[in-house]
């Protein structure tokens, strides 16, 4: 009987008692099993990939596909499912999303002329991190999988992208490494990160890898060094690249010992489940940490550089405004370069250059992006013919890429002979580019324009795959295989009028191959040479000798065409995969140029300017804007001025009531500052920045339920990472300070932080409600008040959206209630507690008790009756005794009254 529902862990007790019982493919299936522990196995019988025992339980579950069994010996089944071969792509993209593992067991060799049991080995196993396919993969985003090592007090990272040929390292030491490994995770997003197994010690430092990691909200895979491999991890990796030594890549003998552990983890953990993948990666880049601007996970998230705070998705972003790139490769780079701002003026002086040529000729920068609109992903297109998974149509996509380039060099160098010289070969080195690095690969591009299909199918086994011409073998026999269809055609007219079988038809199917069908009613015409092959519900089937004769020839051609065409193709696979280096080094400057030219078009569509850039601190905006919201939004955006520097106006602190643009105006000075050091151009008429080495932000009321942190806590552990790391040459934006504590605590809090940056000389944009931090400005030196300009007419306040000099005087939170809707008893019960406790002038004790029950005891409204307060007050006063700043208090009460 079918065991369909055999529990969780049963299976492999039934396998294993059965050992002696099995059937020789279930044999074969069980040794691959055991091979790959924790792995869905894919296993190919025919057009399907089938999944056995506990993985056939799991899968049906996750995917909702029928369960069914099969016997595996005799008197014992085992649960089963499967999915088309051609479909499996997309059942694998489900369960990787999911957090699985799945290996292809795939048969490689043809089961007509297999002897015995056909062979299957393993091709790949595929996981989060090692996804080369393009319905798998983002295309604007790196596909990376990460390794991280940890070797005394120094962290290593080794990041690999096998989709694109990407593999940079990194080391991180001191007491803040274990941050700047979640920083830099963050940054990166790996889709995988493999980590040595986590100890049972909380406290030990492989334990805080694992924090580390957690906190990065990426998904880590326990694996660790072979600690038998007979060579090291820096002889892994010269071995890899073909080079004695790794001098070349900028790793002297002995120095970062775990990013060289952790590049040779990656390579390992590739070598056991994706060994195609290897051959791709061909370089290392090593990078620090102290190349760009340090950007905590909690800036890139409250600037929304990439990801929104309101549903996660790339709509609202930073990325998604200024992202006018027409090539995937160049999204790639563009989203890398917009996650790590660059530090030095020259490397950002050089990438406005570029940007400035193509921005000076739009007939330049029309023409090139116009090209580049024809340019596929040659950096995954090569990657899927390095790893063997391509197919013609790749190759065609790859072909006609390559034909754009020979356009876009003679472009460039017709606009302007340096033009190419603008165009950066490394993200982190000055520009400086030969013509040569646009190679378009001649060799190459005639071997495929000769001998691929113009039209070629998706499948790499159902011919049509190479263009007629290109080889004389697969021409004959194609010609032999056309020849006697042809005849075969000819033959249904021909029997027909020998026979005079009227109904007579000449038919194939793959089973039985071709046949003379004639109906029942007919069979007494049958000539006495046709032979009966098959019956059916209304006709026989029949043979000729002379059909069975051209049969053979026809299926014979074809079949060897098809296996003569294969190898074909693939030898074409490998003459690109050959060609790797060159591909890629192309594709990087492709992506260069599309950046740059995008980066260009971006400025003339929306008015951007080049920044004047300097290492001497200053940030000095004329009608800066903030380049999301005035792309999104419908009315005009109101543009502002900004002055920092580190002698006058170090901290400027913004009061003024909600939805006014203070939140607005903190972040487009974040913004425009970090798009200047990416090489973009900024949304301002005039801008002059120096360089800031981290950028930090302090915005928004958020808690953190997983970690159990409150909204204050989670507030004042921002606060706290701002305080302890900034330095001089950072920018600071403080979105309020202490509203999540009681008034005063808050109010204190704020100051002493205001102070503590004042003193510290970073450069600080800090919005509050708590208008009493005016008093700052007179106390410290390098304090400025500003202060959101607004019109108040009558009960209505109006918002200028207009940053002017001097602090506010009140808060306007019940007005702006009122605009949202809060009823109107509520308000008006708001105003007569709001002007009860302002009557206590004193903000460093708890109000008293005749002022509590004030509060507490509702106030008439009426000015007719002497209860009213105002009333009450204006009887209070001594007119004859005020003195003329006294007379304040009449303005004061006017107000309250109306």
């Amino acid at each position: 009987m079918p065991h369909a529902n055999i529990r969780r862990g049963e299976t492999a007790l039934v396998i294993q008692k059965t050992t002696d019982h099995l059937t020789p493919m279930f044999r074969q299936y069980r040794a691959v099993k055991e091979r790959y522990p924790g792995v869905i196995v894919l296993f190919r019988l025919g057009d399907f990939y089938e999944m056995f025992g506990e993985d056939a339980t799991l899968v049906a579950r996750e995917l909702n596909l029928t369960l069914t069994s099969r016997e595996i010996g005799k008197g014992h089944r085992v649960p089963m499912c499967g999915v088309p071969h051609h479909a499996v792509e997309r059942y694998l993209a489900r369960l990787i999303g999911r957090g699985f593992k799945c290996a292809l067991a795939d048969q490689m060799e043809d089961a007509r002329l297999a002897k015995g049991l056909v062979r299957r080995e393993v091709t790949r196993v595929v996981s989060a991190g090692t996804l080369v396919e393009d319905n798998l993969l983002a295309a604007r985003a790196n596909n990376f999988l990460a390794a991280v090592t940890q070797i005394g007090d120094r962290l290593g990272l080794a990041l690999a992208d096998v989709s694109t040929g990407d593999f940079l390292v990194t080391e991180l030491n001191g007491q803040l490494a274990h941050e700047q490994l979640r920083d830099e995770l963050t940054r990166w997003q790996p889709a995988e990160v493999l980590a040595p197994p986590e100890a049972s010690d909380d406290g030990s430092s492989i334990c805080n890898l694992h924090l580390a990691i957690r906190n990065s909200q990426c998904r880590p895979t326990s694996f660790e060094f072979d600690p038998f491999s007979t060579r090291s991890p820096q002889e892994k990796l010269c071995e890899q690249f073909g080079v004695h030594s790794l001098r070349g890549f900028g790793l002297e003998p002995g120095t970062m010992p775990a990013a060289v552990a952790a590049a040779a983890n990656v390579l390992d953990y590739l070598r056991r489940t994706q060994l195609a993948a290897l051959a791709h990666l061909k370089s290392l880049r090593v990078y620090s940490t102290d190349q760009y601007v340090a950007l905590d996970p909690a800036t890139r998230r409250n600037l929304e550089l990439t990801h929104s705070l309101r549903d996660g998705s790339t709509h609202g972003t930073l990325l998604s405004v200024i992202d006018q790139t027409e090539t995937a490769m160049g999204g790639r780079l563009l989203r890398r370069w917009l996650l790590q701002p660059l530090l030095s003026v020259d490397e950002i002086v050089a990438r406005h250059d570029a940007v400035q040529r193509f921005f000076d000729d739009a007939i330049l920068r029309g023409d090139g992006r116009e090209l580049l609109r024809n340019v596929s992903d040659l950096e995954r297109l090569t990657s899927r013919a390095a790893t063997g998974t391509a197919n013609a149509r790749d190759l065609l996509a790859l072909l006609r890429s390559l034909d754009c380039v020979p356009q876009l060099r003679e472009l460039l160098l017709r606009a302007r002979p340096d033009a190419l010289n603008d165009l950066d070969p490394k993200p982190t080195s000055p520009p400086a580019i030969e013509s040569t690095r646009f190679d378009d690969l001649p060799e190459l591009r005639e071997l495929l324009a000769r001998a691929l299909a113009e039209d070629p199918p998706a499948q790499v086994n159902e011919g049509g795959l190479i263009r007629a011409g290109y080889s004389a073998e697969l021409d004959d026999l194609r010609l032999g295989a056309r020849d006697g269809k042809q005849w075969i055609v000819q033959l249904e007219a021909t029997e027909r009028e020998r026979t005079g079988i009227r109904s007579l038809k000449v038919g194939f199917n793959h089973v039985f191959g071709y046949f003379i069908e004639v109906t029942k009613p007919n069979l007494h015409l049958v000539p006495q040479e046709y032979h009966r092959k098959q019956t059916t519900a209304n006709a026989e089937r029949f043979l000729t000798p002379e059909l069975k004769e051209v049969e053979a020839r026809v299926l014979g051609a074809e079949e060897r065409a098809a296996l003569l065409e294969h190898q074909l193709f693939v030898a074409l696979r490998e003459a690109v995969a050959h060609e790797a280096s060159r591909l890629l080094a192309t594709a990087q400057a492709l992506a260069q140029l599309d950046v740059f030219s995008a980066f260009a078009e971006l400025a003339a569509r929306h008015r951007y300017v080049r920044p004047e850039m300097n290492d001497g601190g200053t940030i000095e905006l004329e009608d800066g804007r903030h380049p999301v919201v005035e792309q999104t939004q419908t009315d005009a955006f109101v543009p502002n001025d900004v002055q920092l520097d580190g002698s006058e106006a170090q901290v400027l602190i913004l009061t003024g009531p909600n939805m006014a643009g203070k939140s607005t105006y903190l972040r487009q000075v974040a913004l425009i500052t970090l798009l200047a050091q990416i090489g973009s151009f900024v949304p301002a008429r005039r801008a002059r920045l120096g360089v800031v080495d981290r950028i930090f932000t302090r915005v928004g009321a958020q808690d953190d339920l997983a970690t159990g942190q409150s909204t204050f806590m989670v507030e004042m552990t921002e606060t706290a990472n701002i305080l302890n790391n900034a330095t001089a040459n950072s920018l600071v934006i403080l979105d309020e300070i202490g509203r999540g504590t009681s008034t005063f605590d808050g109010l204190s809090l704020a100051w002493a932080v205001a102070e503590a940056l004042h003193e510290r000389g970073c450069k600080t944009l800090f919005a509050t409600h708590y208008h009493h931090l005016n008093e700052l400005e007179t106390l410290l030196p390098r304090i400025r008040n500003y202060r959101i300009a607004v019109k108040e007419d009558g009960e209505r306040i109006i918002f200028l959206r207009r940053i002017v000099r001097g602090g506010a005087d009140r808060s306007y939170g019940i007005q702006v209630a009122r605009l949202a809707g809060i009823p109107a008893g509520v308000i008006e019960r708001a105003r007569q507690v709001l002007w009860t406790l302002e009557q206590e002038q004193r903000l460093d004790v708890a109000p008293r008790a005749d002022t509590l029950a004030a509060i507490v005891k509702p106030v008439q409204l009426s000015l007719f009756d002497g209860r009213h307060p105002v009333i009450e007050a204006l009887r209070t006063l001594d007119l004859e005794a005020m003195t003329p700043l006294e007379l304040n208090r009449l303005h004061e009460l006017k107000e309250q009254a109306r």
